[in-house]
């Protein structure tokens, strides 16, 4: 008992010399102030009211430089935003597709270049203006050399201006026939090249007219050579593609009938099967024809030729000839 009364007395004692101590201890006047952190103004209290704060003298701000065609933006707050990404320039916005075109207009013009599609469209699918093609000079000598063999003939006609219906079509030198020969009218009148009327003379002179005596005496002398077509600008069998008709260039003239002093006319049509002297008449003039003419088509040709001769003095190479 005596034992547990010492210790506790001195626990005692000693709580009271700890507290003797302590009362007798002195704090410095001053002691160490916490530095603050750079941004701790700023975390520490909230954002004063704007029109309580005073504002910082010009020189303590710097002033920010704007992007080149970018306007400076006023911060809401004065807490550091999020790192954004740079304003893209307004061109670098995607436009709207635009459909693919062919190479650029020339100056000036109005309709875009042929496609090559176009470009390469074979003759017998082209249209006469996109054929691109020029009338045929002749020469001033050959010309006056068949004039003179016109004269020599007795075939009546007459110079005419040069023609030019665009696209190809015309005569260099033009004639108009009245008289394929003497005393045999051409009806109507023919305008042509003056080597399709000299074909067309010496046809009549040295076949027509002796294998009418032959075949048709009683009808007397022929005095009419009935023409369907001499000049004319169209494309062949007036289709509206393919090649040009040489009907176009002034080489061609179409026979219809030959009308004589006595009888009915001798027309032109389907006589192959014609065991007549008429049928013998006309398929003689017919195949005699290619002795003058580079090309001769008959009502036995095609469809398109059934009421006449197609009669043309069109040039090919090697001097072909084509007689149907």
């Amino acid at each position: 008992m005596e034992s547990d009364a010492l210790r506790k007395l001195s626990i005692l004692a000693i709580l009271v010399a700890a507290a003797a101590l302590l009362a007798g201890a002195r704090l410095p006047p001053h002691g160490p102030l916490p530095q603050p952190r750079p941004d701790a103004e700023a975390t520490a209290s909230p954002a004063p009211l704007p029109e309580k704060t005073e504002p910082l003298a010009p020189e303590d701000v710097p002033a920010p430089q704007p992007k080149p065609d970018v306007k400076p933006e006023t911060p809401a707050t004065n807490q550091p935003s999020a790192p954004t990404e740079p304003a893209k320039p307004e061109q670098a916005k995607p436009q709207p597709a635009e459909p693919m075109q062919g190479p650029p207009l020339p100056p000036g013009g109005l309709e875009s270049p042929k496609t090559p599609a176009e470009e390469n469209k074979p003759p017998a699918e082209q249209t006469l203006e996109e054929q691109q093609l020029t009338i045929e000079p002749e020469s001033d000598a050959e010309h006056a050399e068949c004039n003179a063999a016109l004269r020599a003939l007795g075939v009546v006609f007459k110079e005419t201006p040069r023609i030019d219906d665009g696209n190809g079509c015309g005569i260099d030198k033009p004639i108009i026939v009245s008289e394929a020969l003497p005393g045999i009218k051409l009806n109507p009148e023919a305008t042509i090249r003056c080597p399709a009327a000299l074909a067309l003379a010496r046809w009549i002179k040295e076949s027509v007219i002796p294998a009418a005596s032959a075949a048709l005496p009683e009808q007397g002398r022929l005095t009419t050579v009935n023409q369907a077509t001499a000049y004319m600008c169209r494309l062949r069998n007036g289709a509206q593609t393919g090649k040009i008709s040489e009907h176009a260039r002034g080489n061609a003239v179409d026979i219809a009938s030959f009308h004589f002093e006595k009888g009915e006319d001798v027309a032109i049509r389907s006589r192959r099967e014609d065991s007549t002297l008429t049928g013998a008449f006309q398929r003689t003039v017919s195949a005699a024809g290619c002795l003058y003419f580079t090309t001769v088509l008959d009502p036995e040709s095609d469809a398109a030729h059934e009421t006449h001769f197609h009669l043309d003095v069109m040039e090919r190479k090697g001097g072909y000839r084509y007689c149907h």
